[in-house]
Order: C-alpha cells, then structure tokens, then sequence
C-alpha cells in the first residue's frame, strides 16, 4: 500500500472519529550549518490549531528528523526551515528522494536567508524536475480556508511571497514558501511580536498545507 493512501486513512479516521493521537510530523535536520532548528514553537503550534480545528488527533510532541534517517518514513510530513546554508550528502539526497517518491510531504519554508543555498539543493534532488511556482486558483490555497496566495506575514525584501512545488506524477510532494515566513508566523506571537490577526493568518494557511497534503495526499 502507498504512504499517501496509508496518510489519507490515517487522516479521515481521526476526522470521523475523534480518534487519539496516532501519528507525528517531524522537523528536518540537515548539515552545512544552517539552523535547523530555528523557530522551535512553530510546528507544535501548528499541530495544536490543526487539532482544535479538525479533532486531526495529531501527536503534540514534534521531533527532530534527520535527513538520512530510517526514521524518515514514519513522518508523513515533514517541516525544514532555517536562515542559512543546507548540505545534503549522497546518502540523504537518496533518502529524502525515496521518501518523496514513495508518497511523503517536504514543506521547507525560508525563514529569511535560506533560499540561495535551498535552491541548488532541491536541483540536485530532483535534477530532472523543475521547481515551478504554484498558482493561486491551486487547491492548496482553497481547502478550509481560502487564500489570494500565500500571506505575507514579515517583510524582509520589499518581495511578493511565493509558493513553488516539485510535482512527481501530478502530485504536489515538495512545497516551499519563500518571503512568506509562515514559519514565524506560526511561532509564539512574543517571539516576534506578531499580531493575533497575523499568527491567525499563518496558522489558517498552515492548516490548509497539512490538510492538502495529508488528506489529499497533495493531489488536486
């Protein structure tokens, strides 16, 4: 059985019947000195309006994942930020392209810095497929909650936020948001000082990335 069919009857099981915590998303650590592990109260805040939202039933408890871990393929979504430079050995290239291909979901989301070095990373993952920006009219933007694009939750460039994708096989299965700071949004709003709207706003948007790639299994 695929992962993405295992993730889907995962997902509407604990949609219908308010079932208890039965799986976990997971942040990447990566090399190259990038911090990995910025934006810690991000993804469980997350996981928390996901779970008051849908009854999701989604483990609270958000571990840290490295990117040529066995234990990658327990995660059906997995959540990578940071500032600066990301290295990606042989060995996790492989490991992460497998998970991909096998049915997993790659959110990266630059927290300001990353970009330049993420970019030629993703093309030595998927040589042969082109990171392509997504459209507003796609499904991911319009699941519970409806969205002109991605929000622009800090500004650092004076730069329009966009979404962009790796598709394998009509299947959105790499997402990565750049000058959106989804990331920071969905932190504690003290950390940074956001307004509620805007932590709201972050949190909606995050809410319809998981249920795109969680219960639709990133396919339109």
């Amino acid at each position: 059985m695929k992962l993405t069919i295992v993730i889907s009857i995962l997902l509407t099981f604990s949609l219908s019947s308010y079932a208890q915590s039965t799986y976990q998303l997971a942040v990447l650590k990566y090399s190259g000195g990038g911090d990995y592990y910025a934006n810690p109260t991000a993804l469980p805040n997350l996981v928390k309006f996901v779970n008051s939202q849908l009854n999701a039933g989604i483990d609270e408890e958000v571990p840290y994942v490295e990117a040529g871990s066995p234990l990658i393929y327990t995660y059906p979504f997995i959540h990578m930020t940071g500032h600066g430079n990301v290295v990606f050995s042989n060995s996790e290239r492989e490991n992460l392209r497998n998970y991909l291909v096998g049915g997993g979901f790659l959110h990266i989301d630059d927290n300001y810095g990353m970009d330049k070095f993420i970019r030629p990373e993703i093309k030595k993952l998927f040589p042969n497929a082109k990171l392509v920006e997504i459209p507003f009219d796609h499904a991911i933007f319009h699941q519970t909650f409806d969205f002109n694009g991605l929000p622009k939750i800090h500004e650092h460039d004076d730069k329009r936020p966009q979404a962009f994708g790796i598709f394998i096989e009509e299947r959105l299965a790499l997402l990565y948001t750049f000058e959106s700071d989804l990331g920071d949004g969905w932190e504690d709003t003290s950390v940074h000082n956001d307004s509620e709207a805007k932590h709201l706003e972050a949190l909606r948007m995050g809410m319809n990335i998981l249920e795109f790639a969680l219960l639709k299994g990133g396919i339109e």
